[in-house]
């Protein structure tokens, strides 16, 4: 494990093999280790780096009182680029670390060559964070399966997790949002050691602190970067429709569903996540054969679950 020097904070890292640049960008609870199932066969094709965000395994824990700020954590990814790839790379972000890709894209479309971007929790396209009455009566109005299903995100997830930190209860607090995030089957399977990492980045300020970025929607309609959207077959139903609505606004880009995967994709079906990444890489690099898996499909055709089983 490497250390990566942004100026304002040092950030442990790996960069393995060569050609295009491909930067991998960890979700919450969670740190470089998570892309550990994928990263030896990208990087047979790509230079890959990952790196841990700041404040996460193994780097400076957060100071009591700073915020947890999205805006932070977009610029860092800026900095990494400027770092390592000032000519461009293709990002590829899982949750939290999706939605970070897509606001660096929006800055700096010049600096992204392509989007991978599985679940990003886009929940700034329909109301604020966290959403008010109000905001979730409009949304009933409009798209009622979406409310529904953020209203019970909350309520089942985020709302039980904020009060559990809020009495210094880490294990309640990581029970309630890992069972809304990755559904009861999946977050119960998960192994001593994945909880462990999820433990080693539970970091309170994070849900406490002032939430996601607005999202300009408009930005996202002139978007021009292609763009992998992902989710896995057996997620909550809250992130398909959000990437439904992300997949409204992004002109002209691909979706694919992993099969047999929750929430973690990357990690619950490692194979198939790959074979729908370097597919649709293929397309963008010369350096990747393409793999005969993922068929060409628009996020206006209907999908089925990609294989194989893990």
């Amino acid at each position: 494990m490497d250390i990566i020097d942004i100026g304002s904070a040092q950030l442990a890292c790996v960069d393995h093999g060569q050609g295009e640049t491909l930067v991998l960008v960890h979700g919450s609870n969670s740190d470089l280790r998570t892309w550990e199932p994928v990263r030896e066969r990208l990087s047979e094709h790509f230079r890959v780096f990952a790196y841990s965000r700041r404040f996460h395994w193994p780097n400076h824990a957060i100071t009591p009182g700073v915020d947890y700020d999205m805006r932070q954590h977009v610029a860092d990814l800026g900095e990494v680029l400027e770092k390592i790839a000032a000519s461009g790379a293709h990002l590829v972000g899982h949750s939290y670390g999706a939605l970070l890709c897509l606001h660096l894209a929006l800055q700096r479309p010049k600096s992204v060559r392509s989007l991978i971007l599985a679940e990003p929790p886009a929940i700034r396209l329909f109301t604020g964070t966290p959403p008010t009455v109000p905001e979730l009566g409009r949304l009933f109005l409009t798209r009622p399966r979406t409310a529904l299903a953020l209203a019970k995100f909350g309520v089942r997830g985020v709302m039980p997790a904020t009060a559990a930190l809020k009495r210094s209860s880490l294990d309640s607090a990581l029970g309630h949002f890992g069972r809304a995030v990755l559904g009861d089957e999946a977050f119960a399977k998960l192994s001593t050691e994945r909880l462990g990492q999820a433990r080693q980045n539970l970091i309170p300020a994070e849900l406490l602190g002032s939430g996601f970025a607005p999202i300009d929607r408009d930005a996202l309609r002139q978007l021009a970067v292609p763009t992998l959207l992902m989710r896995g077959e057996r997620s909550p139903a809250l992130f398909a429709h959000l990437i439904d609505g992300l997949a409204e606004l992004l002109a002209g880009a691909q979706c694919a569903e992993i099969a047999h995967a929750s929430h973690l994709v990357h990690e619950d079906n490692p194979q198939a996540w790959l074979a729908a990444a370097l597919e649709f890489l293929h397309r963008r690099s010369s350096a990747v054969t393409a793999p005969r898996v993922l068929p060409r499909r628009s996020c206006s055709e209907p999908l089925e679950a990609l294989a194989p089983r893990p």
